[in-house]
């Protein structure tokens, strides 16, 4: 029982936009990989071999936004499927089951004792306003399973919440359960996004989110915080429309190791995982880990290097893939990257992004 050693990566994916510059990447190296449709899959749990020499599970939580919620739960029975018969999976199954259950994060987080915005965990709607008892207005109603901002509505009072819970206006999204949790106030009104490669820190952004926007994913952002537009070619069509901003950021170690200890207990090889400095306080709150780890948009304009790049680096590692190269330009990609992944004592200080010359 295994993978065929020698076969292509499997990339199954759903969103059509968010992955282009992962497959042009591999194009460029001549790297073997298959395109999966995780809209449209299937697969026989009585087989014992798969063609692949790797997985990377890139299914997002958000895919029934896009009329494709049948994604979810298949691909959660087939990732178990592949690790069962012994097909090494980027972002396997526990990953993913961290993706898909905002409630199950705070649970991590607080097996972990780390620190998160206060909330409760309901199956109901009417039961929102009891829930809400204890914790600090304005709270959000957020989705179990959620993305890209989808399933969260904010209520500034006690009163709003019980006129929609008798109103019958509260979504819980599509598995019906959902978190009721306190909407802290962001310190320099923004959020600290980290990325982890390998279950290592690869690099970090601050996110200024749009006006009475909830969706924070980096591949949609528009500008830096200068004023540089970026290049959109991981974006969604209609990504130019928000008014989000991003720059390099630097978070403290101590919250670096932290965020590796949540990517080793949920076995994330490659995601986000999200923190707030609330600004009551001025202390730091986990409040969401993201298995599907979309890289910021024109990452070289912004943290100074390609994370596509380290990304195919590591995927070649994994799959032992490095031999089937075409592209002949390996050498020097291996040398500029020479480590998939920045040391915590090496974190990158800010850097100062001028706006664009006319």
């Amino acid at each position: 029982m295994a993978a065929t050693p020698d076969g292509p990566i499997a990339i199954y994916y759903e969103h059509p936009d968010w992955f282009r510059p992962l497959f042009a990447e591999l194009d460029r190296r001549g790297i073997a990989y298959e395109r999966i449709d995780a809209a449209a899959h299937s697969y026989d749990p009585g087989e014992t071999d798969s063609p692949y020499s790797l997985v990377f599970n890139r299914a997002s939580p958000s895919a029934y936004l896009r009329g494709h919620g049948q994604v979810t739960f298949h691909t959660q029975s087939w990732l178990r499927h592949l690790e069962r018969i012994g097909v090494p999976v980027v972002n396997g199954a526990t990953a993913y089951e961290m993706e898909t259950s905002k409630a199950l994060q705070l649970d991590i987080l607080s097996e972990l004792g780390l620190p998160y915005p206060r909330a409760r965990v309901i199956n109901d709607p009417a039961l929102a306003p009891q829930a809400a008892e204890g914790l600090r207005f304005p709270v959000i109603v957020k989705a179990n399973i959620g993305g890209s901002g989808a399933g969260i509505t904010r209520f500034d009072s006690a009163a709003a919440l019980r006129e929609a819970a008798t109103a019958g206006t509260i979504d819980l999204g599509i598995d019906r359960v959902a978190l009721v949790q306190e909407l802290a106030p962001l310190r320099d009104a923004h959020i600290t996004r980290v990325e982890v490669l390998n279950g290592k820190f690869l690099y970090a952004i601050n996110v200024y989110p749009a006006d009475n926007s909830f969706n924070l994913c980096p591949a949609d952002i528009c500008q830096t915080t200068g004023g540089v537009e970026l290049s959109r070619a991981a974006c969604a069509v209609d990504a130019q429309k928000n008014g989000m901003r991003v720059e390099q950021a630097t978070p403290p170690r101590e919250i670096i190791r932290e965020v590796e200890r949540i990517a080793s207990r949920v076995d994330l090889d490659v995601g986000g995982i999200e923190y707030l400095i609330d600004d009551r306080d001025g202390k730091h709150y986990f409040y969401d880990i993201n298995a599907l780890s979309n890289f910021v948009a024109d990452g070289p304009n912004v943290v100074g290097f390609d994370p596509f790049a380290r990304l195919v680096d590591y995927l070649a590692d994994r799959a032992g893939s490095g031999r089937r190269e075409t592209g002949g330009g390996r050498g020097e990609q291996a040398r500029a990257s020479s480590a998939t992944t920045t040391k915590v004592d090496e974190a990158p200080t800010s850097r100062v992004l001028l706006p664009a010359s006319r």
